[in-house]
């Protein structure tokens, strides 16, 4: 089942385009990985997914990019909603400069969806249970969330995001500032809340996208090269410089 459909997507920055003619069809509650080298496009496609690029003044996007059938691409579409349903998680930690509880009460109390104090506690505690992290936390919530160790803000991160239960995640290199033990944590969570949201993800550890994802993507110079199962991708790829990439002779 398809949760966001993309077609002929090209963007440009000013005069350079960043990206070709991508089409890709992201499966609902499975974790879909892009992998290509610096530069790719990668990232830019996956800001395409909840309209980030919008806030780059010379960053123009084209083509068709539809979840469940709604067009994200349009100018009447609802950007705040939109970023309420499709949360972002970034390559470097960054809680905001509040305690841990508002950290995770930020989103619910912009959206207006806790009525009460009551409410509030339980969507932040639901949301530090589904991150793994409420066990370490649990009697320092009034703490503030830049004092945590850099895998905890990283899970933090992801509390917050999903708070207003978002139907979509994006992860950008989501590990890459983290040591082993932290990046085992985040990969174990990402397996876990793909049974109730789609996670599309981009990383440069083509092994994380071997354990994580169900699907792949392979990125190269802006195009699209080749998508699939994630398993196909790394063992059998149709396209020679997918194999390339992945046995490392260039990237």
């Amino acid at each position: 089942m398809s949760k966001i459909k993309a077609e002929n997507v090209n963007v440009y920055y000013g005069s350079k385009q960043a990206l070709f003619d991508v089409s890709i069809d992201i499966a609902e509650k499975e974790v879909t990985a892009l992998i290509g080298p610096s530069g790719c496009g990668k990232s830019t496609f996956l800001r395409c997914l909840n309209r980030m690029n919008d806030v780059i003044e010379i960053c123009r996007v084209e083509g068709s990019i539809k979840m469940d059938n709604l067009e994200l691409n349009s100018r009447k579409l609802d950007v705040v909603r939109l970023r309420e349903s499709v949360g972002m998680v970034f390559q470097k930690p960054n809680p905001f400069p509040k305690t841990i509880y508002e950290n995770v009460a930020y989103g619910p109390t912009i959206h207006g969806i806790a009525q009460s104090k009551e409410e509030m506690d339980q969507i932040v505690e639901t949301s530090l249970k589904k991150a793994a992290l409420w066990n370490e936390v649990k009697d320092r919530l009034d703490e503030i969330g830049t004092g945590l160790s850099g895998g905890q803000q990283q899970r933090l991160c992801i509390a917050r995001a999903i708070s207003v239960s978002p139907e979509v995640i994006l992860m950008d290199e989501p590990c890459s500032a983290l040591d082993p033990i932290a990046t085992a944590q985040i990969e174990e969570l990402i397996d876990d809340l793909k049974k109730e949201v789609t996670i599309v993800i981009v990383t440069h550890s083509m092994s994380q996208a071997a354990r994580v994802s169900q699907k792949t993507g392979f990125f190269h110079l802006g195009k699209l090269i080749e998508f699939g199962p994630t398993d196909k991708i790394f063992k059998n790829p149709d396209n020679q410089q997918t194999q390339d990439y992945i046995t490392g002779r260039f990237g």
